[in-house]
């Protein structure tokens, strides 16, 4: 839809979504995924708890998918697949295929990512937590943003920013991962951190998870990465995902007869 100087706004971007997701429901037209890169925004899902969005007061999109709070912005991929899935759905199976499509991405320049059980999207995976370099001089074992409730990572400068994760040698996010399915159709989809600032997660909880960070291409591989290389490996990846897998309904398990 746009990227860089077209990117196109959040709103904007969103209206679209609904508008081929009800011409998809209607069998106008195919399988579509939407590809483009939005100006600054936070957006947040239906899960995001207040103490995960920006103190600062900046203005959140409150959106109708899965997940919790994010950002969006230049340097970031962000990709809205709108498939029309067999009934029952199978969210999960949707979800693992977008995870699959970018996994081979980001094995194609060079990057080693996985999926973490229990938490959607692709990975850096970190050290051990017994090889990871103490923080603020406390040992892991007492890290406060898993013991201490009232700790507050936005409050907490630098050592405790999700940007800085990778120097921290802690599990990073690459790519998130936020969907809806209505009608038996998908929404909303995926952001592939290509080259951005990655100080705007610092201002949230990206996801609502304390314990670990976000990365991105150009951090990871230590070079400048573009959006204009990665946009045709992401698409070629996609389709031969999608196109190719064999959309079977989620199996409905029946209760034995008593």
């Amino acid at each position: 839809m746009g990227f860089g100087d077209e990117a196109v706004e959040y709103q904007e971007a969103w209206d679209e979504q609904r508008r081929v997701h009800a011409a998809r429901f209607a069998d106008e037209v195919p399988d579509t995924v939407l590809l483009l890169e939005h100006p600054p925004v936070y957006t947040a899902g239906r899960r995001t708890a207040d103490n995960e969005r920006p103190l600062d007061g900046t203005p959140v999109i409150d959106v109708d998918r899965g997940g919790k709070i994010t950002w969006h912005g230049p340097g970031q991929l962000v990709g809205y697949p709108i498939q029309k899935l067999p009934r029952p759905v199978d969210v999960v199976a949707h979800v693992r295929r977008l995870e699959e499509a970018l996994i081979r991405t980001c094995a194609e320049f060079g990057l080693e990512t996985t999926r973490v059980e229990g938490r959607s999207g692709v990975w850096v995976l970190g050290d051990p937590v017994e090889q990871r370099p103490a923080l603020g001089g406390l040992a892991l074992d007492f890290d406060p943003r898993l013991h201490d409730e009232e700790f507050d990572p936005r409050l907490n400068g630098p050592e405790y920013a999700p940007s800085n994760a990778g120097q921290r040698r802690e599990d990073r996010k690459i790519a998130a991962i936020g969907i809806r399915v209505a009608k038996g159709v998908t929404m909303h989809g995926f952001a592939l951190n290509v080259n951005p600032d990655n100080k705007w997660f610092d201002r949230i909880i990206p996801c609502g998870i304390r314990d670990a960070g976000v990365a991105s291409l150009a951090n990871e591989l230590g070079r400048d990465v573009t959006i204009e290389e990665v946009l045709p490996v992401v698409e070629r990846h996609l389709r031969d995902v999608l196109e190719n897998a064999e959309l079977k309904p989620r199996e409905i398990e029946k209760a034995p007869a008593a």
